[in-house]
């Protein structure tokens, strides 16, 4: 018997490199949409009907009015300016802020950032974390014998 010089490819193998080829076609862009709005739609929109299409908590809060604050972000947000540095956190995004760079206080510095699609209807705080991640290293000077044990990886 001759030995196989190539290998056969499997089944499972040739759908894969069929789907592969697909994602490389079809690529990874895909239209931005928001409860099947597009985003020029949603800038379109009237602000009432805009609000019925929000969460609830998002709703709540824009159909209540802005206190000044608020209120002055907003214009600055819908002006021509590009980069806005901020302490307000509690406004909700709407289409209009889309593009706009922001720099938010978070307690400690500003954290810069750039409102996209899919921040619509959160509020601006939540992009701007306060608490750090905790990280810990070994243990600290007091420590009892057992607690200093660790153990190798």
């Amino acid at each position: 018997m001759a030995s196989k010089t190539k290998r056969q490819a499997s089944v499972k193998s040739i759908k894969r490199k069929a789907r592969k080829s697909q994602k490389i076609v079809m690529g990874r862009a895909r239209e931005f949409s928001y409860k099947g709005y597009s985003l020029e739609q949603l800038e379109s929109m009237e602000f009432p009907d805009l609000i019925k299409i929000l969460p609830s908590r998002a709703r709540r809060s824009l159909t209540r009015e802005m206190n000044h604050e608020q209120q002055h972000l907003h214009e600055k947000l819908l002006g021509e300016k590009d980069e806005i540095k901020t302490h307000v956190r509690d406004i909700i995004v709407i289409p209009g802020y889309v593009g706009k760079i922001v720099q938010l206080y978070n307690g400690n510095t500003y954290v810069k950032f750039e409102i996209k699609p899919e921040m619509i209807g959160h509020y601006l705080g939540e992009f701007a974390l306060t608490r750090k991640e905790v990280k810990h290293s070994g243990p600290g000077v007091g420590a009892t014998r057992s607690s200093k044990f660790m153990p190798l990886k």
